[in-house]
């Protein structure tokens, strides 16, 4: 058979099963494995296991566990009951204050987590229940905290990111350092949305009653400490060129178990449920990869990806209007798709054709975990919306978090736009670095 034809065969059958609902990991593992045995017979499944080894021992794929791990400890230290009654204290009395002060939390468990659920989680289970009981408008309420809890995986350390860099080669600390700007930039936008509309309608966010002492005030803001000290910690050893990401991910991991001991969280039982979720998650992800890197290395023989690249190459259009429709694609797989998955199908097949176009790699790396970003909170299947339907009250239902999420999509979409314009403002930080 024609590599070519075999290509388009292997591309229908995965489409074909994953609209089965098949996990992405075991369609791709499945399709390589049946193709390998077709194409060379038993002999060939030495790609399967050659591909499964070397990414099982890749120096910078421990960098993944260990930032899981990190998130995890965070997530069991009581660090989002401090921090958040630290907001309540300093901007519950400001229209808006409780909903601006959950995504600069979000924001801060971004910078100490690389996912996205930690901050939903730990926000959807103490902010929704303070503003819902203030008279906080319950889409505002549920859509800052879907949308806040997404900045995990643009604001470093990203696991997302790591995978992109394990598939393209692109420097990972490179890319930490690109999202710091994007993912405040994102925040800062959110932070102006609540700030407009509340202003025009104060009844959508009322300020809290209780009234706090300069004093008090003050008291809280020991709470800040730890984190802020871990977020620059993790991030200034990678810029100085100290740390490679992978030391750089275990420093902050140490750090967390720190921050639990400091907050008197580090006992056995949640250690064992850090443990355990860190095992689970690592797995999955692992198993993508696996499946993922196969699937690309047997795709690379059937010449599929170099007809894609040739045929888009060939387009009459300009190298823009491309990268718009790749963003396009991305969007409409981040509706149905987990962007991890998405990353594993789509890279081997659009990064190239980004870098024949002349784009630079570690710009499109931005973009892409930003529409990932995007992917988290768009709907149907958007994760951090399944979370917050896990978590919000019975009266409100999973229509009600549709609605909250729509304006800060389009504010993603917005951001999204302006560094497509602005590639500056993911690539001057990246291009000061001391080391790779």
């Amino acid at each position: 058979m024609e590599p070519g034809l075999l290509g388009i065969i292997v591309l229908s059958v995965m489409i074909l099963m994953l609209s089965l609902g098949i996990p992405i990991a075991f369609t791709l593992c499945s399709i390589t494995t049946v193709g390998v045995l077709a194409t060379w017979g038993p002999s060939g499944l030495y790609l399967l296991f050659n591909t499964a080894y070397a990414e099982s021992t890749s120096f910078l794929l421990l960098a993944v566990p260990l930032f899981i791990f990190m998130a995890n400890q965070l997530k069991f230290s009581g660090m989002g009951d401090d921090l958040y009654e630290m907001v309540y204290r300093w901007m519950g009395n400001l229209s808006g204050g409780l909903a601006i002060g959950t995504v600069v939390i979000c924001a801060i468990f971004a910078a100490m987590a690389g996912i996205s659920s930690v901050a939903t989680i730990s926000m959807g289970l103490i902010a929704l229940p303070s503003m819902l009981s203030r008279g906080y408008d319950k889409n505002l309420a549920v859509g800052s905290i879907s949308a806040g809890g997404a900045l995990g995986i643009l604001i470093p350390p990203s696991i997302i990111m790591i995978l992109y860099g394990a598939m393209t080669e692109v420097s990972v600390g490179k890319l930490f350092i690109g999202g710091i700007i994007p993912g405040f930039l994102l925040c800062l936008v959110f932070i102006g949305y609540i700030v407009v509309r509340t202003l025009f309608n104060r009844n959508l966010a009322p300020p809290v009653a209780e009234r706090y002492s300069f004093r008090e005030k003050l008291m809280v803001l020991k709470s800040v400490f730890p984190p802020i000290f871990l977020v620059l910690l993790v991030l200034g050893v990678i810029y100085f060129g100290i740390c490679t990401p992978t030391e750089a991910s275990a420093v902050g991991a140490f750090g967390a178990i720190v921050c639990a001991a400091l907050q008197k969280k580090l006992t056995w039982k949640n250690l064992k449920e850090s443990l355990w979720s860190t095992t689970k998650l690592t797995s999955m992800v692992f198993w993508l990869i696996i499946g993922a890197n196969a699937f690309a290395h047997f795709l690379a023989f059937t010449e599929i990806q170099g007809l894609i690249k040739d045929g888009v190459l060939a387009l009459d259009v300009s190298r823009w209007m491309i990268l718009i429709a790749i963003q396009g694609i991305y969007f409409l797989l981040g509706m149905f798709l987990d962007p991890a998955g998405i990353l594993m199908l789509t890279t081997p097949l659009f990064v190239p054709i980004i870098i024949e176009l002349g784009f630079d790699p570690l710009w499109f790396g931005i973009l892409f975990t930003l529409n990932m970003e995007m992917a988290y909170v768009t709907p149907p299947f958007g994760f951090n919306l399944f979370i917050m339907k896990s978590i919000v009250p019975p009266e409100i239902k999973m229509a009600d978090i549709y609605r909250s999420i729509i304006p800060f999509v389009l504010l993603q979409a917005l951001t999204l736009v302006l560094i497509m314009i602005f590639p500056a403002l993911a690539t001057w930080l990246p291009n000061l670095m001391i080391g790779g």
